[in-house]
């Protein structure tokens, strides 16, 4: 199982009340939210192995030198390249990696990448299965049903999870199981500064996924005046032909990250009882940190 982190933590920071906090009045909704939806995964998949995937770099260089666009309103501070993110949940996030820490749950980060990389690269070098745990559509590229890669779409809450393999990408979308970059670049996306294709939506992008297979192809269709292409549609495919260059660069998660060797096994009792201990009392922890080392206790060894 690998786990889109800060895609769960700023979950459990929004979806659970700020009034949750540690004895000296410090919010810990994200750290509390992010334990008990461990908990809940782990019950509830039961794997053998885990692991909390970190966005190291929320805005790698080599996406922005692509296009420059890239999440770019998102950027709080562009000195530093740092993200807007509400400082109550911000000070949680060492908290989440201590505890994950004395827990003995693995987490990793690789300078210059975002944890969707990390993921995809721990996904493709595994033999599976794999369940890939996120509210981040991109991550449905990586599905692929002969090694049993799937990702646990969280837009509806953790314990509502929606199951996506190579049939549901289709049935949702009407593009091949694994299409799903070529159509995220066509459509764009601006939430993470993705212009698309103007004039391009859903239907029209997973029409021309179907027809042309993939954004390279169907530019040289546009290229190609004896294509079978719409004035429209070609002229909308010409328009953006510099987008499109390097789109297919930026939304494609990457599967080649230097991820260094790490245990991801899930211990059945805490790697440091002590520490956990005294995060759960500092920190007030308490039923969550027993849910989730109750649950860890509770899997079955493979």
């Amino acid at each position: 199982m690998l786990l889109d982190t800060a895609s769960l933590y700023f979950r459990a920071f929004f979806g659970v009340p700020e009034k949750v906090t540690a004895p000296d009045g410090t919010p810990v909704n994200a750290v509390r939210g992010l334990l008990d939806f461990i908990a809940r995964l782990t019950t509830d998949r039961q794997p053998s192995r885990l692991v909390a995937c970190l966005d190291a770099d929320w805005r790698p260089p080599f996406r922005v030198a692509l296009l420059p666009s890239y999440k770019q309103h998102r950027v709080a501070d562009a000195a530093t390249n740092a993200e807007t993110i509400p400082p109550a949940l911000e000070a949680q996030v060492p908290v989440i990696l201590e505890v994950l820490d004395a827990l003995g749950i693995a987490h990793v980060g690789v300078p210059g990448f975002e944890a969707d990389d990390v993921i995809g690269t721990l996904a493709t070098r595994d033999t599976g299965p794999v369940d890939i745990v996120t509210g981040d559509r991109d991550l449905f590229q990586l599905v692929d049903d002969s090694r049993g890669v799937r990702v646990l779409y969280t837009a509806r809450g953790v314990g509502r999870h929606e199951i996506i393999d190579e049939a549901a990408v289709a049935a949702k979308y009407g593009i091949p199981g694994r299409s799903y970059a070529d159509f995220a670049t066509l459509r764009g996306d601006p939430s993470d500064g993705l212009p698309g294709v103007g004039g391009v939506g859903d239907k029209t992008a997973a029409t021309l996924v179907g027809r042309f297979g993939d954004v390279k192809s169907l530019v040289a269709a546009a290229d190609d005046p004896g294509a079978d292409l719409s004035p429209t549609i070609r002229r909308r495919v010409l328009d953006a032909r510099d987008y499109l260059t390097v789109a297919p660069g930026v939304v494609a998660v990457r599967t080649d990250v230097p991820v260094p060797p790490l245990d991801d096994h899930l211990p059945a009792t805490p790697a440091d009882p002590a520490a956990l201990a005294a995060l759960s009392e500092r920190w007030g922890l308490g039923s969550s940190v027993t849910r989730v080392t109750t649950a860890l206790a509770e899997l079955p060894r493979y």
